[in-house]
């Protein structure tokens, strides 16, 4: 009898390590934003090699279909000496071994299949398979059971980890002293066994005062390992990221934490030096720890502010200015449009804005690029100017997870939602302005990513935003609205430059309208083009190869959508040619009184709230007037034989 126990032991045994390495963890839900998810692999031995083996996720959920979502390489890793390797986001510790963004990992009910094969072998939407499969895990986040799921992967049980955000759990695998191996949910242990067995790790934490420095500061960064050091523990650290090296600091990054201690710290002196090189962030990162140390937290991200940054010559769209910017339309480019009338200049100007043979259209990915260029800040060249929030964002502060908070995105004027766009994989990929799809009127989808109707903005005012139409969407409580004009002229282009968009009145839900237009309108004349939104029409230009026409020929809204609908336009009508575009308003911003200079014949004045409504009417004028209004940003319409020009004026 003692010969068949022994026996069976040895066969269960055998049974728990019928695979040289094992899915030990996973955590696909801590917490709530999934900023500390993580999956644990376990070889029979330390030190175990994972090349050859990747990991697939499979998307458990009715349009996932059973089918992969991600792959991960495990070449060139191996575990550790406890014969664990630790894949997970940064905001697991201790750090993992193998990096991978935050939110990635699916909740539930999904599969993550260990396999001994190429990444190649599992294209994204492959359906879960046993070929070639090593382990595997079908769980859940108290999901029911997805029995196909379970039947694709080989498995026979779904497990839930049945945690919250006040007490995350983690699926775990246990092996008890009958080498019995059986899951379940508990307190997570990332990078230690589950059992609280094996070799004792002493993770170290990366830890500074500020998250931002200017150039020429002076600060620590202080290393403090779980419990004291046995011996002087040695170890080199890196800043380097990017274009920030060793000539933008001064500082040791060779240290010691001494026998029985659990400290250390280093100054760093961050270097002032001349050159306008943009903001940039130093990565404080571990070179060289060695277990039983390992780093707790690593790739510590610390802003340095260039304090060489570039003002324009021209104002932010609150404190506007007119005639510094020059327009760069090539000579001639609206000519075929003089003559035309209703459906005829539509067409011409579709023609031309629309050209197959000149136009081009971006990556979706390209536009960042594009908007820290178009969309700079006139008062700081590191930094983008927000379209709804009316405020500078440092370009580094673009988002890049699903945190927004202080963050900048890409805001669809004309929600995509509306307009029925959307990307594909190639719109990943930022290649820069020389590599480009022909585009047409036809081509749609590349609404997307057209420049001219994308504004950088701050991501929270974007999801607030959401897909509203404009009169429903009048922007943040307490701004000037100095957007207003700007937006109205990039959903008018849409309208012309591709089929299948239009701009109503009203609010309507047939996708490819947007509304309001005649609020729209009312924005188009109150809030004319300024420096800011001209220059922004020649950047965008140089990457599109076509433009705005609302910018460049704003009188010609009217001729489409407005008064003069059916009038012959001529490109002449545009142009001021009694002067009024040369007067002088100043001081702007004022306190209430404003001057005029340039002033030619009897002129009338309008002022006009960012709104449209008229508030003050002067028939004539001499060298100033007295403007008893609140502070804000209002519109001056000054009027002369029959032609007329608008400018903003800031009261504060």
């Amino acid at each position: 009898m003692n010969r068949i126990f022994a026996s069976i032991v040895f066969f269960i045994s055998l049974m728990s390590w019928s695979q040289t390495i094992v899915i030990n963890e996973l955590d696909a839900d801590s917490p709530s934003t999934d900023t500390a998810e993580f999956v644990e692999l376990k070889s029979e031995t330390p030190n175990f090699s994972t090349d050859g083996y990747i990991l697939v996720f499979f998307n458990g959920s009715s349009s996932g279909g059973d089918s992969s979502y991600m792959v991960i390489d495990l070449d060139g890793y191996t575990t550790d000496n406890n014969g664990l390797l630790l894949i997970g986001s940064g905001g697991v510790s201790p750090f993992p071994q193998l990096l991978i963004s935050e939110n990635v990992i699916q909740n539930g009910a999904d599969a993550v299949g260990l396999y001994l094969a190429s990444i190649n072998d599992f294209p994204e939407g492959t359906l879960a398979t046993q070929t070639n499969l090593v382990d595997a895990m079908v769980y859940g986040t108290n999901d029911s059971d997805d029995t196909a799921l379970l039947a694709l992967m080989g498995e026979t049980t779904q497990y839930n980890d049945n945690g919250t955000n006040a007490n995350p759990k983690s699926i775990q695998r246990f092996v008890d002293n009958m080498d019995v191996e059986s899951f379940s949910a508990a307190t997570p242990t990332p990078r230690r066994e589950n059992d609280g067995s094996g070799s004792d790790i002493n993770p170290v934490t990366i830890s500074v005062v500020e998250t931002e420095y200017g150039e020429g500061d002076t600060f620590d960064i202080t290393f403090t390992s779980e419990t004291n050091v046995s011996s002087d523990l040695n170890f080199t650290i890196s800043l380097d990221n990017f274009g920030f090296d060793t000539s933008d600091f001064t500082g040791n990054l060779s240290l010691i934490i001494s026998t029985g201690s659990n400290s250390t710290s280093t100054t760093i002196n961050l270097v002032d030096d001349t050159t306008d090189e943009g903001d940039e962030v130093l990565e404080v990162q571990f070179l060289d720890l060695v277990e039983p140390l390992v780093p707790s937290n690593n790739f510590v991200e610390v802003r340095v502010v260039d304090n060489d940054f570039t003002m324009a010559a021209w104002g932010t769209p609150v404190n506007p200015t007119t005639g510094i910017v020059q327009s760069t339309q090539p000579i001639g480019y609206y000519d075929s449009t003089d003559g035309l009338a209703d459906t005829a200049l539509r067409q011409a100007l579709q023609d031309i804005i629309s050209d197959p043979t000149t136009v081009r259209a971006q990556t979706y990915a390209d536009v960042t690029d594009i908007l820290k260029e178009a969309d700079q800040n006139p008062l700081n060249s590191n930094q983008v100017w927000l379209v709804y929030s009316e405020e500078g964002r440092p370009k580094l502060d673009f988002q890049t997870s699903s945190d927004n908070t202080g963050k900048w995105n890409r805001e669809h004027t004309f929600p995509r939602s509306r307009g029925g766009f959307f990307d594909i994989e190639d719109d990943e990929i930022a290649d820069g302005i020389d590599i480009f799809w022909t585009t047409k009127a036809d081509s749609l989808r590349h609404g997307n990513s057209d420049a001219h109707a994308l504004r950088a903005a701050d991501a929270a005012e974007n999801s607030s935003r959401g897909n509203q139409h404009y009169g429903q969407y009048v922007g943040p409580t307490g701004t000037l609205g100095s957007f207003r004009g700007d937006v109205a002229r990039s959903v008018l282009y849409m309208e012309i430059r591709y089929n299948g968009l239009e701009v109503v009145n009203g609010f309507p839900n047939t996708t490819g309208q947007l509304g309001d237009l005649a609020t729209l309108l009312d924005w188009h004349r109150n809030d004319p083009p300024d420096d800011f939104e001209i220059n922004r029409n020649n950047i965008v230009y140089n990457w599109q190869k076509n433009r705005n026409p609302f910018i460049d020929q704003p009188l010609m809204v009217e001729y489409i959508w407005g008064t003069n609908v059916g009038d012959t336009w001529d490109q002449s009508l545009s142009v001021d040619d009694n002067g009024l575009s040369e007067v002088i308003i100043y001081p702007n911003p004022t306190n209430g009184r404003v001057y005029f200079a340039g002033l030619k014949g009897d002129t009338k004045i309008e002022v006009f709230s960012i709104e449209g409504k008229l508030l003050k009417h002067y028939e004539s004028i001499d060298d100033y007037v007295d403007l008893d209004l609140a502070k804000g940003l209002y519109i001056l319409k000054l009027m002369n034989d029959n032609r007329s020009t608008s400018k903003k004026i800031i009261l504060d």
